[in-house]
């Protein structure tokens, strides 16, 4: 069995790369680490950390595929950010006119999130603390 330690980062190609970099970085609040172009690929590749962790590789490709995104549809299902207040986290997406779901409770464990979608549609998720 391999010993896994931790999860290292998450990769998320967007269709507009501006965009989806000022919502991560301007909106969700993640730092820019390093920011490359490939000449080659004629993509960018930005490393985002949240709290200083470094958790998202943001990729730029042009002429990438569409994937259905559903939270409940097959494969990954979505990326969940913990917070410690998820009205208050929700309020401030619904600032930067983010289209938010309506808080629910887990029924297993009594804590509150809710859904949102990044530039592309990616679902994401709040999660109570």
């Amino acid at each position: 069995m391999i010993q896994l330690k931790s999860i290292h980062h998450i990769a998320i190609i967007c269709t507009d790369y501006p965009v989806s970099k000022a919502f991560y970085t301007q909106v969700l609040g993640l730092s820019l680490l390093q920011e490359v172009y490939r000449e080659e690929r004629d993509s960018y590749k930005a490393d985002l950390a949240l709290n200083g962790t470094y958790v998202i590789e943001l990729f730029s490709f042009s002429n990438v595929p569409v994937r259905l995104s559903f939270p409940e549809a097959a494969g990954l299902r979505h990326l969940a950010f913990e917070v410690d207040d998820v009205d208050a986290a929700r309020q401030e997406l619904l600032k930067h006119n983010v289209a938010v779901q309506e808080i629910r409770v887990d029924e297993h464990t009594g804590k509150r999130f809710c859904f949102f979608n990044d530039p592309d549609g990616l679902p994401l998720e709040l999660y109570e603390r």
